[in-house]
């Protein structure tokens, strides 16, 4: 397999979005506490359970993209977190992130960002490399 930088380009991209969430579920487990995100998303109109479920898509989704598991559906799967917290939290605080409340500015590039990985492709170093239809897989490990 000859690299090029686009390959290398699509590995940056998904380690950088995996880590992403990764920190982001981190700071909901550790920091706020899950009983504490919970009460945060009930505050905003969101059902507490719900919480439990984006810590988990936030959890396994960046292990995923950090390990390269299926990264595009991945990618596609946690876009939905994202246009959740624009609808709920950061549309009514303007475009701007550094807004009172975080603008939608942020989410919406990290969500456009998922699309991107979906869209270039999942890499290299992928343990599981996203089947499309036609091609040949070759898992970095087998």
């Amino acid at each position: 397999m000859k690299v090029h930088t686009g390959m290398i380009g699509a590995t940056v991209l998904r380690a950088a979005l995996g880590g992403l969430f990764l920190a982001h579920a981190g700071m909901k487990i550790f920091v706020f506490t899950p009983a504490g995100t919970a009460q945060f998303f009930e505050s905003v109109g969101v059902p507490g359970f719900i919480a439990y479920l984006v810590m988990t898509a936030e959890t396994l989704g960046g292990i995923a993209l950090l390990l390269g598991i299926y990264p595009r559906i991945v990618a596609l799967g946690l876009i939905p977190i994202l246009l959740g917290a624009i609808a709920t939290v950061h549309a009514g605080a303007g475009f701007f992130f550094n807004n009172p409340n975080g603008g939608w500015e942020f989410p919406a590039f990290w969500a456009l960002t998922l699309i991107v990985q979906a869209l270039i492709g999942d890499g290299l170093y992928a343990l599981k490399p996203t089947p499309l239809p036609g091609t040949v897989i070759n898992p970095a490990i087998t």
